[in-house]
C-alpha cells in the first residue's frame, strides 16, 4: 500500500504548493515512485511546476472525480524533466484550471469514495511508493476528509501569529481524525529569526516534534513557481533543508 502524504496550511499564500513540488522532485530523484495530486480545485497550480497546461494534460483529477475519465489516463509523467538519471519516477495529477470546471466544483463537493478508489488503483497500477497531495488552505469538510485518509500530515505555516492560532486548530482536528504522523514546517523565516527558539516553539506550541525551517529565499520568489527549485539550485542551502525534511518523511 503507498503511503499517502498531504501537505496543508491553515491559509492561503504560505508556500505550500511549491513545497510539495519540490518534496516530489526530491523523493524521485531517490528512486521512489512518487505521484503528485492536486486537489486544490479553487486555484490549482502543481501544473506550473511542470510545464503542464489544460491543453497537454488530456484528463485532470476533475474529470476522473465527474466519471469522465480512467484515474491512469490522468497521471502525466514528468520524470524526463527531472534532468538526472533516476530509478524513480514522478507522476502529476492535476487539477483543471479552466474557468468553467472550477465554479463546477465549487458548487459539488468531490466523491471521497471515488477518489480513494482512484488512488487505491493509482498506488497499484504505477507500484506507488508515495501519493503526495497537495489540498485547499482552510478546514472544510472535503479537506478534513483528505487529512483523515493520510498516514502522514505536513502542516506549512508562516512565522506570525494568526498563523501559529490557525495551525493549532488544524493540529488538533489532525489527532482527533487519529492521523498516525504530523509535521510542521515553518516556512519562508526571515534570516534574522532564531532556528533553535522557532523549534522551540513550535515544540512548546503543536508538540509534534521540533519541525522544520525554512528560510526566506529571494531567488524562490524569482522562480514564480515556473519550476521546482531544487532543480534550478540543487546545491542551494534552501535545497539542503528540504532534503532534511524529506528524510524525516
Amino acid at each position: 500500500m503507498s503511503t499517502i502524504i498531504t501537505i496543508h496550511s491553515f491559509r492561503r499564500g504560505v508556500g505550500k504548493s511549491s513545497l510539495i513540488a519540490n518534496l516530489a522532485v526530491l523523493l524521485a530523484l531517490q528512486g521512489r515512485r512518487v505521484a503528485l495530486i492536486d486537489t486544490d480545485f479553487r486555484a490549482p497550480s502543481l501544473h506550473l511546476f511542470f510545464g503542464l497546461s489544460n491543453e497537454n494534460s488530456i484528463h485532470t483529477l476533475n474529470d476522473y472525480l465527474w466519471d469522465r475519465c480512467d484515474i491512469l489516463s490522468t497521471a502525466q509523467d514528468v520524470t524526463p524533466q527531472l534532468m538526472s538519471d533516476t530509478s524513480g519516477k514522478l507522476f502529476v495529477i492535476p487539477a483543471s484550471g479552466k474557468i468553467s470546471d472550477i465554479m463546477q466544483i465549487l458548487r459539488t463537493s468531490p466523491n471521497i469514495d471515488r477518489y480513494m478508489d482512484g488512488l487505491e488503483k493509482m498506488g497499484k497500477e504505477l507500484d506507488l511508493d508515495i501519493l503526495l497531495v497537495d489540498t485547499p488552505a482552510g478546514l472544510n469538510e472535503d479537506t478534513l476528509q483528505a487529512i483523515a485518509v493520510s498516514n502522514v500530515v505536513v502542516l506549512v505555516l508562516h512565522p506570525d501569529k494568526h498563523d501559529f492560532q490557525g495551525t493549532a486548530v488544524t493540529v488538533d482536528m489532525a489527532r482527533r481524525l487519529q492521523v498516525p504522523a504530523i509535521h510542521l514546517v515553518l516556512n519562508d523565516a526571515q534570516d534574522n529569526l532564531n532556528e533553535e527558539d522557532a523549534r522551540t516553539q513550535l515544540e512548546q506550541t503543536y508538540h509534534c516534534g521540533g519541525g522544520t525551517v525554512l528560510n526566506h529565499t529571494e531567488e524562490l520568489l524569482a522562480l514564480a513557481s515556473s519550476k521546482p527549485f531544487v532543480l534550478c539550485y540543487p546545491e542551494h542551502p534552501l535545497t539542503a533543508r528540504i532534503k532534511e525534511l524529506v528524510e524525516h518523511l
